[in-house]
């Protein structure tokens, strides 16, 4: 049987072809989305068996949208999670990043397990600017811990957003809590 020009054997060969490119993003995207720090592999390292003796929770805004023009415009933006341990010699155990949105509801966890950052490692989050699930009032909170007396983490929300040819940037500090 011919297709225009095409042949059914060739058409099935191009439909096989882009079924396998597919499956091999979708394969890339769950990778990246069970492993969500795989980027940042050289700023890890394994977490200390030793008892951890200090402990830290810190409070970051973060804003995935923000009213403009009198509360007519919305402009959405991407939010980048950065944790910087601050320590030379020791090591950062991060056990918690949770992200939640305006209504304070959890949208996403992003440790399921323990993971622990070389001394001056960092790790990012990252939430793309069509990903408004956070809202105006969006937050993240890092739970943190260390083997022993270390500087407290550099924990900071980094947005970015456009509209037409006008580009917008703000950073967030993360506040200690507890």
């Amino acid at each position: 049987m011919r297709i225009g020009r095409l042949t059914t054997s060739v058409v099935l060969q191009m439909l096989g072809v882009l079924l396998v490119i597919g499956w091999a993003g979708a394969e890339e995207a769950r990778s990246t989305s069970e492993v969500p720090f795989a980027a940042f592999s050289e700023s890890l390292t394994t977490v200390p068996q030793a008892p951890l003796a200090m402990h830290g929770l810190v409070y970051v805004p973060a804003f995935s949208s923000v009213h403009m023009g009198g509360g007519r415009t919305r402009l959405d933006l991407a939010v980048t999670l950065s944790i910087h341990n601050t320590s030379e010699s020791d090591s950062l155990v991060l056990d918690r990043i949770d992200y939640f949105n305006t209504s304070g509801n959890l949208v996403q966890r992003y440790v399921e397990q323990p993971i622990a950052l070389r001394p001056f490692g960092t790790v990012e989050v990252f939430i793309p600017a069509d990903d408004v699930r956070g809202g105006t009032g969006a937050n993240f909170l890092v739970s943190w811990a260390a083997v022993q007396h270390i500087s407290e983490p550099a924990v900071q929300a980094v947005m970015v957003g456009n509209v037409g040819t006008a580009g917008y940037s703000f950073t967030s500090s993360g506040k200690p809590i507890r």
